[in-house]
């Protein structure tokens, strides 16, 4: 039994982690860098370790440090939360080989899906539907697959994700300067400087669905937009996805269910989908095989705890969840509270904060890892707090968000809270159903405040 687990991760997922874990009666030993040895995780865990130097590849990413640290303090398991080595293959097999559980999917499923031509062989072979595209390896022969995919169309690293190594391409003069660009940005990134070409679809929706498996059987536990996005990072989702007509919504659920049992897939995971309801369309874009950003959301909806599923399935359970037991109620939405600067080119704001005051009451939830004095380093994701709000439908639940957010007060840093108040207040957002570009093209009607900030 999992008694003893380190966490291997910073900030609102590492103190998320610890109270359900807390609440379980599973002992947490924080796997911290040198700068977040003082942070609020830090004091929240039965014990902290230190694992490095504050700079990432010498600590959150150091699988040689957290499987160290693991052995050192004898956890039973490692949770990586998200980003940083959560879907990482090799240190999901370190952990095996050190006797260690390792909180997430299996090293062949992390190989499956971690590798973006390998899953969309995976999803074609499930009977998803993908968007024209494949692999290039040189300007010339993307240049022939342009042609035959048609403009414009997106360049994307095939180890890519947070919107790094991929660029929108308009016309045929455009495309080997953008080959180039996320090749090394790739390379840069994530060590792999292959790329694939794939149809843009301008108006699509960011779609996803939840799915939690135990390596035999396969739930969804409904699905989320997260179209609000800005150069690729999502700002604002919620759940459902608004205006998504019923059958659509089920062939989804449907389309992702039958990806992960192919690959008999274990733990939590998302299926990533680009949607065209006026279409009746929908296409594969990839799987996440982790616990998202977002999944509050879902839990807001369903009264789930995703990370005390997460845990059962990996301390050796099956699913204790059938799909019939999983309710949806209501609409539920959450806006990411960053540590940047709109007025300043959404310029990171390290520092120190001064004042926090985070709103309470019913319909809101609050995940963060800040309070007076703590530090924002500058070293990793400029993600402070979660605002969520549940509501028994879409407009009772925005209201609720946006009287949330004006309640919401920090001090030290600058942060995005005004930007959201201007988003979820604008006319096309509050009707619902918004596309990726929605950012882009309506930034300069938000609110004069926030436009100026923006």
């Amino acid at each position: 039994m999992i008694r003893r687990i380190l966490i291997a991760n910073r900030g609102e997922i590492a103190a998320r982690i610890i109270r359900t874990c807390s609440a379980l009666g599973i002992e947490t030993v924080l796997a911290a860098s040198d700068a977040d040895v003082e942070s609020t995780p830090a004091r929240m865990a039965d014990r902290t370790v230190r694992i490095g130097p504050g700079p990432s590849p010498m600590s959150y990413l150091n699988v040689d440090a957290v499987v160290r640290a693991a052995v050192a303090v004898r956890a039973d398991a490692v949770h990586p939360g998200y980003g940083f080595l959560s879907e990482n293959a090799r240190l999901a097999r370190a952990c095996v080989a050190a006797g260690v559980v390792f909180v997430g999917p299996t090293p062949k499923h992390l190989d499956a899906v971690g590798d973006k031509l390998t899953a969309r062989s995976h999803a074609v072979a499930a009977g998803l539907p993908r968007l024209p595209g494949g692999e290039v390896s040189s300007a010339a022969e993307a240049q022939r697959m342009a042609h035959a995919v048609g403009w414009p169309l997106l360049v994307k690293a095939v180890a890519g994700g947070g919107g790094r190594g991929l660029r929108v391409v308009e016309s045929s003069a455009e495309l080997a300067a953008a080959i180039d660009e996320a090749s090394a940005e790739a390379v840069a990134a994530f060590g792999d400087s292959r790329l694939y070409l794939e149809r843009f679809v301008p108006h699509g929706r960011h779609v996803e669905v939840q799915l939690l498996g135990d390596g035999r059987q396969v739930i969804h536990v409904g699905d989320r937009d997260c179209s609000v996005q800005r150069r690729y990072q999502k700002l604002v989702e919620e759940a459902p996805a608004p205006g998504l007509p019923g059958d659509l919504r089920s062939r989804l659920h449907t389309a992702a269910v039958a990806l992960a049992r192919r690959l008999r897939y274990r733990g939590l995971g998302t299926v990533e989908f680009l949607v065209e309801p006026e279409r009746d369309a929908f296409w594969f874009l990839e799987m996440n095989a982790r616990i998202q950003v977002e999944h509050p959301v879902t839990e807001a909806l369903t009264g789930l705890d995703l990370v005390a599923e997460q845990l059962h399935v990996a301390d050796g359970h099956g699913l204790r969840l059938a799909q019939e037991d999983v309710v949806v109620s209501g609409h539920a939405v959450e806006c990411r509270i960053n540590a940047e600067d709109p007025a300043q080119g959404w310029r990171p704001s390290p520092g120190v904060v001064d004042q926090v005051a985070f709103p309470v009451g019913a319909g809101v939830r609050v995940d963060s890892h800040i309070q007076p004095g703590s530090a924002v380093p500058p070293f990793y994701d400029s993600l402070l707090a979660k605002v969520i709000a549940h509501g028994p439908d879409r407009p009772a639940a925005l209201g609720t968000m946006l009287e949330a957010l004006r309640r919401t007060t920090i001090d030290g840093v600058a942060t995005n809270i005004e930007f959201h108040v201007g988003v979820l207040g604008s006319p096309e957002f509050q009707v619902g159903g918004v596309d990726t570009g929605f950012l882009a093209r309506h930034l300069n009607r938000l609110p004069e405040t926030v436009a100026r900030r923006g």
